[in-house]
């Protein structure tokens, strides 16, 4: 254990010197069967496969893998995991029956600078026993990530703060765009990033192009480093993806013509 409650320095303090985020110290597994763990971790690893996986998909997925599991259980196990398949809905969304949802405003968009465009979106992390949510901020034109946390909870105050703290480091973006998830389309979130003067874009419902960098992002570092390292506790959790993001930043992305985020991002800030 990294950081004791039992020596003189305060539990701030030796985050602030460890670099480590308070959120993590405190982490408590879910209290989730073993079984539904499990269930959460293979469906979230089959959506990176098969993104327009709903629950009838999913339920049949684990059928093949000889686990029994009802429509009702595999729907809030899903959202438990904040799984959401990506596809066409009939009813596209009518802005007056939300008054903090925003239209998506990057059709169309050249986006030719950093801090022009970023995309914040969190996830569902499954760890060794229980699991917790990893939120990130992405700069569009350089793939840089300028923020991120974890927490507990899918509630809209972690998510923010960790936009607040990337604001806080880098600078506000022009425009910010995010999905329409309960965390970004209500009045907490809305009403800061209107006092800042950033313009708010939201994905439409389904959408499976809107926010494709941070999907992206969440795909490779599953892929990468999650689902291989899975982390016993939410320290080792903070301290692994610190350090693979520290990586990320220095590797050459097909996206940006074989750039380095890092070196693009800071040098066109």
């Amino acid at each position: 254990m990294l950081v004791s409650k039992d020596e003189y320095l305060s539990i701030r303090k030796q985050c602030d010197l460890l670099d480590i985020n308070r959120s993590t110290v405190y982490y408590n597994p879910k209290g989730e069967s073993e079984e539904n763990l499990s269930i959460m971790q293979i469906m979230d690893k089959h959506i990176l496969e098969e993104p327009t996986a709903g629950v009838l998909t999913m339920q049949s997925m684990l059928e093949e893998q000889g686990i029994q599991a009802s429509y009702e259980r595999i729907r809030r196990l899903m959202r438990l995991a904040n799984i959401r398949p990506i596809y066409p809905r009939r009813h596209l969304t009518k802005w007056k029956n939300n008054e903090y949802v925003h239209p998506y405003l990057l059709k169309d968009l050249t986006i030719e600078r950093s801090n022009q465009v970023w995309e914040i979106d969190i996830t569902y992390v499954p760890m060794r026993k229980g699991f917790m949510y990893l939120t990130a901020v992405i700069d569009v034109y350089s793939r840089y990530i300028v923020g991120w946390g974890l927490s507990n909870t899918l509630d809209a105050e972690s998510s923010l703060q960790v936009l607040k703290q990337a604001k806080s480091t880098h600078g506000k973006p022009e425009i910010i765009n995010s999905d329409q998830g309960s965390q970004f389309t209500c009045k907490l979130y809305v009403e800061y990033l209107k006092e800042q003067g950033i313009k708010i874009s939201m994905d439409g419902k389904g959408s499976a192009l809107d926010n494709i960098y941070i999907e992206r992002f969440w795909r490779t570092i599953k892929y990468q480093h999650i689902h291989l390292n899975p982390a016993a506790d939410g320290i080792s959790l903070y301290i692994g993806i610190k350090k693979w993001i520290e990586k990320y930043h220095f590797k050459a992305h097909q996206g940006i013509n074989r750039q380095k985020p890092q070196y693009l991002y800071l040098n066109a800030a």
